[in-house]
């Protein structure tokens, strides 16, 4: 009789040589590091010897974080989740590769983390790409003049400092003055035009980032925005890495030829993470106990926002940073930093915002280094001669506190400057169309708002879009897509609008 069961153990044990004799053998080094110290979101490594800079690392617990320094015997990890699961001796893994964030359509409408993790109750986010946090700044072969408008909405903005598609401009002023409100404006504006608005928040309380959320979602085209919210109870890592997370999603947009709007709320709350990761990683302090690096890494990151070539797409991202001062100090270390990088900054002023003057732009230190080479034909002829103007009234006003005025031409100086005050103050959430900016700038240059008491000014400009889309509705039409106005154009309009100033002078509408 066969024994069946001895066949069997004999088949198993040929096919098992058989697998062994498939295999191949070759070295395997698997690096495995050890946490010596953890705290303030900060892990020291050793045993890590072929990690890299940036590099991510897995921790036993299943956090993640980057390489931020690397030492002789140790490396600096930056942790990118809570601390309160790793401990001194747990295990640490190099991964080889970087923080990449998800990219895409999907990410449109959305509240997500800096790695693209949703922070709303939308669902998961799934997108057919990922990209590196960190990526190099288009080079100046790649690039192409700025010479297409961001239109903000704000007269104050647009008629002295127009901004362009690919520009990289700083808002700056004290804290609570109305910085964040500008650049919401700016997004608002947006709701008419093909530009992706991408709003990251670093540092803000959660019902500051609420506030701003809810108002693009009210006023503006909040299914065309990403908000990236880095809170101030989130890890250090998280807000270091969030400005780079927006400007990775809005590259997106902007190499697929399209438009993009960046706001980052704001790079003073960055540097403090930067300075605190510094010193925790034991990197030597320079002034005001910054590391060395800081201008750099704005720096690299601001260098991002830039026009393309029509090689390249002709898409563009542009950057409006946010940056607070202390007591109204331009000179101190970050702002001249940021005001170095830049294009242009946009500069309020505490004294103008308590005086009511809303948005309170500084118009004597604010510039815009791309300026009228963006600004639409018809806007820039109306607003021609308002900074020259706006500026000698500021001066005369000044000196009229010390005496009356005798001579006719300073009084009508000073009249004007005073219309001029009341225009450039605007309500939040209340952008102006290119055809408003330029009927205003009009009306004012023609003469036809010297009539209007300044009290009146504000209802004047409120009433005055329903009033242009009755009377003047082709010459709407001509601006909308032309940019630009003939002289009969021009004079049909400067009609128009006298028309309107009769109402509000108390003459009878003719």
């Amino acid at each position: 009789m066969t024994d069946h069961r001895h066949d069997r153990v004999d088949d198993w044990l040929d096919a098992a040589r058989r697998r062994v004799r498939e295999v191949a053998l070759t070295a395997r080094v698997t690096e495995v590091g050890r946490v010596e110290s953890v705290a303030d979101g900060v892990a020291l490594v050793s045993g890590l010897a072929e990690v890299r800079l940036n590099e991510l690392v897995t921790f036993a617990s299943g956090q993640v974080g980057f390489a931020s320094t690397l030492e002789r015997d140790s490396i600096g990890c930056v942790l990118l989740d809570e601390i309160a699961a790793i401990a001194a001796g747990d295990e640490v893994r190099g991964t080889g590769t970087v923080a990449s964030v998800p990219v895409g359509p999907a990410l449109l409408g959305r509240v997500v983390d800096p790695l693209g993790r949703p922070l709303d109750d939308g669902g998961p986010i799934v997108t057919e790409t990922v990209a590196p946090t960190e990526r190099a700044a288009p080079t100046i072969i790649d690039r192409d003049f700025v010479t297409q408008p961001v239109q903000t909405g704000l007269l104050v903005v647009d008629s002295m400092f127009a901004l362009g598609r690919g520009q990289r401009e700083l808002i700056v002023g004290d804290r609570a003055i109305g910085k964040t409100a500008l650049a919401v404006d700016c997004i608002i504006n947006q709701r008419t035009s093909d530009l992706i608005s991408i709003y990251v928040a670093i540092g803000q309380k959660s019902s500051t980032v609420q506030r701003v959320i809810d108002a693009v979602r009210t006023h503006g085209a909040g299914e065309r925005c990403v908000f990236v919210v880095a809170e101030a109870s989130a890890a250090p890592g998280l807000q270091w890495i969030a400005p780079f997370a927006a400007m990775t999603m809005a590259e997106y947009f902007r190499d697929s030829g399209r438009h993009a709007l960046v706001v980052i709320d704001d790079l003073t709350k960055h540097a403090a993470i930067h300075r605190e990761i510094a010193l925790l990683t034991r990197q030597p302090p320079g002034r005001e106990a910054y590391p060395g690096d800081v201008f750099y890494v704005h720096a690299r990151l601001l260098e991002r926002a830039a026009k393309l070539s029509p090689a390249r797409g002709g898409g563009s991202l542009t950057a409006l940073p946010i940056a607070e001062l202390d007591a109204g100090n331009l000179s101190a270390y970050i702002p001249t930093n940021l005001i170095s990088i830049t294009d242009g900054q946009i500069v309020l002023n505490t004294r103008l915002f308590n005086e009511g003057q809303k948005p309170a732009v500084d118009v004597g230190t604010s510039v815009s280094r791309v300026g009228g080479k963006t600004q639409a034909i018809a806007l820039r002829e109306a607003a021609k001669s308002v900074r020259l103007d706006y500026a000698q009234f500021l001066e005369l006003e000044m000196f009229t506190r010390f005496g009356g005025l005798t001579d006719a031409t300073v009084k009508a100086k000073i009249e004007r400057g005073k219309r001029i005050r009341a225009l450039l103050s605007q309500p939040q959430y209340a952008p102006l169309r290119l055809i408003d900016e330029v009927a205003i700038l009009l009306a004012l240059r023609c003469g036809a708002l010297d009539q209007v008491p300044v009290e009146a000014i504000a209802a004047y400009r409120s009433a005055m879009p329903a009033w242009l889309d009755r009377e003047v509705s082709p010459i709407i039409a001509t601006i909308e897509k032309t940019g630009d106005l003939d002289d009969a154009g021009r004079d049909a309009l400067a009609q128009s609008l006298k028309n309107l100033a009769r109402r509000f002078a108390g003459a009878e509408d003719t």
